[in-house]
């Protein structure tokens, strides 16, 4: 056979026979167990779906015909069909191809994706406009058991029931998201079985009863509520088949032939159809099938042990924050732990183990996980909710409505907070000090290091009210060998004393800015660097002092200027008639930030040491 580089796909797709076919499936899961060792990840979900990827780009004819990703992470094999498997060494990297599918990389990736639960909102928007136009397309959903427990699948599903468009679902079933799921649907589809049974029962009931003389028709459909009594006794799947999908399956998700028969059947069809397929994470690497959550996304990889390349010997974030739950649950028996279908990649495993009973994995749903925590804290315990700053955003309502309007005390750990790297746009946390600052009555920190965070925690259990803390992903940071103030409640720390400029930052931005006062002490600057500690309320004291001494403000910060630490400053300041100074603000712009190694995209945007200790150079020269 050819190098994958070699087909023009999809086009030589079509005329391959099934066993040809089959070797290409092999082909593909080699290739992407050595690409991804080298650029890292989402593996385990794309060798899962590789022969329903080729069975699909066989049937159907792209991008004619709509295929659409849910969350997108698992599109891989759908990039290689599609004619990009020479571009695959720059996977995720700076300017290469992304992990998730892109609109102007390829004609044949229908949308920006990357969140979860959005792919039949976005095929029933398709589906709409191909018929207002009188098109012929087709249009196809593929969607993982996991996504379908997002309430927005649900609002789709219930729409286009009702809508009767033409249109095909295939709820990808592999029982995991990024991990083992859990829930009512998920123990429903456990028990989806295929029934020729009800099928052929329905077949010969409508064409016995149809052949009745006169009245075959009134009397198939007064015969309507056995039918769907038994319809209901025979197909588990009738779930959906209640709300207007016509379902099959569940079907071997690893069959070409199979796959593709039950797909054609499902297109010779009218109305909505939902296809059930079974497959495995991590099919075809041993040592993902054993391991699909660490496999999801994983870093560059040795792909015979499946051992990381690089690893490190400090903690992360996430795992600081895990660890100083459990002592705090240790000590206080009303702290619960809320997830949303990230217990191990937020930290909250260990609390899991050590308090399973007060331990919450409601899926991928994290609107009901900050409503379900308001139920908690009006029911007087202490509820905490660990979720991704990007996934956050989709419950920003909730976060207003049921928390900060009633002035609950739940406490949101907001990891992935910042530049989170390769997985871009829809992954990087840069929106989250924007989104809160103006919630009133919510606590919004972030630390410098991880002793401070888990200083921060202290703190939170302390307040009566909601408060959220923003960490970025990766190694902790200790700057605890510079002294400093760990007594959160004393709001601002000065790190460095300084009369050339005020440097105000936050979270992360902290040791970079300490970092820079080093460069900038070389150039005869002397910098004042204060940690702000607080985005809200926020400490003005040590800020005000500071500004009115040297006359100029340089705001660190990452996340987006639009909202963020300067435009929040900046408001406090002239609110209390400090004025006469200049400022330089560095923080991510007005823009949605492309992935790539997180240190490049730095580089990129002059938030790295050396590019920041030149722009506050240039920054003084200008206002001397």
């Amino acid at each position: 056979m050819k190098r994958l580089q070699e087909y023009t796909f999809p086009e030589d797709l079509k005329t391959m026979s099934e066993k040809e076919m089959s070797l290409l499936s092999y082909e593909i899961r080699d290739f992407l167990i050595e690409k991804v060792s080298c650029t890292g990840g989402h593996l385990a979900s794309n060798l899962g779906v590789v022969e329903l990827s080729i069975a699909l780009h066989r049937v159907f004819d792209s991008p004619k015909d709509k295929i659409i990703w849910d969350v997108g992470h698992q599109a891989y094999v759908h990039k290689i069909l599609t004619g990009r498997a020479q571009r695959f060494d720059s996977l995720r990297s700076i300017d290469g191809i992304s992990g998730f599918p892109k609109r102007n990389e390829s004609p044949h990736d229908m949308y920006d994706s990357g969140h979860a639960s959005t792919s039949l909102s976005i095929a029933a928007g398709y589906a709409a406009a191909r018929d207002l136009s009188g098109a012929d397309n087709k249009v196809i959903a593929v969607i993982g058991d996991g996504a379908m427990t997002g309430g927005v699948a649900f609002e789709a599903l219930n729409n286009i029931g009702s809508s009767g468009t033409k249109m095909l679902v295939i709820l990808n079933d592999n029982e995991m998201s990024i991990e083992k799921n859990g829930g009512g649907l998920s123990q429903h589809l456990g028990k989806l079985r295929a029934s020729k049974a009800y099928l052929e029962f329905k077949k010969q009931l409508k064409k016995t009863l149809k052949g009745v003389p006169c009245v075959g028709d009134s009397l198939y459909s007064g015969f309507e509520h056995v039918r769907d009594t038994l319809k209901y006794a025979l197909v588990p799947g009738a779930i959906f088949e209640s709300i207007g999908f016509k379902y099959f399956g569940p079907i071997d998700g690893h069959d070409i032939h199979e796959l593709m028969d039950a797909i054609y059947l499902a297109e010779s069809l009218e109305g909505p159809v939902l296809l059930h397929v079974v497959t495995k994470k991590g099919k075809g690497y041993r040592n993902a099938e054993c391991n699909p959550c660490k496999f999801h996304g994983i870093s560059p990889f040795d792909p015979d042990t499946g051992e990381l390349r690089k690893s490190s010997d400090k903690p992360s974030y996430s795992f600081v924050a895990g660890e100083k739950l459990v002592e705090l649950g240790g000590k206080d028996p009303k702290i619960i732990a809320i997830t949303a279908a990230m217990m191990e990649a937020t930290g909250l495993d260990p609390f899991r183990k050590a308090y399973p009973e007060r331990t919450f994995d409601v899926g991928i749903a994290e609107q009901h996980a900050v409503a379900f925590a308001a139920g908690l804290a009006i029911s007087g315990y202490k509820p905490v909710v660990a979720i991704y700053s990007t996934f956050l955003q989709r419950a920003y309502d909730q976060i207003i409505e049921e928390v900060c309007l009633q002035g609950l005390p739940v406490l949101f750990l907001i990891d992935r907070a910042g530049n989170v790297g390769n997985d871009g746009e829809t992954h990087h946390g840069v929106f989250d000090f924007s989104y809160l600052s103006h919630m009133p009555g919510l606590t919004v920190l972030a630390p410098k290091d991880g002793k401070e965070l888990a200083a921060m925690m202290d703190y939170a259990m302390t307040l009566k009210g909601p408060c959220a803390i923003r960490y970025p992903r990766g190694t902790v940071s200790d700057l605890s060998h510079l002294g400093g103030n760990y007594e959160i409640d004393g709001g601002s720390e000065i790190l460095r004393q300084g009369n050339h400029v005020s440097v105000v930052a936050i979270g992360k931005m902290v040791e970079y800015a300490l970092l820079m006062g080093e460069q900038l002490k070389s150039f005869g600057i002397d910098a004042e660097i204060i940690n702000a500690r607080f985005l809200k309320p926020m400490d003005l004291d040590k800020i005000i002092g500071s500004v009115n001494k040297t006359g100029k403000l340089v705001t660190m910060e990452d996340n987006v200027i639009t909202g963020g630490l300067a435009a929040n400053l900046l408001q406090l300041l002239s609110e209390n008639k400090v004025w006469g100074f200049s400022h330089l603000a560095l923080g991510w712009p007005d823009r949605f930030i492309e992935h790539g190694d997180s240190e490049l995209l730095f580089k990129r945007y002059g938030l790295d040491v050396d590019s920041m200790t030149e722009r506050v150079r240039d920054f003084i020269e200008r206002e001397a």
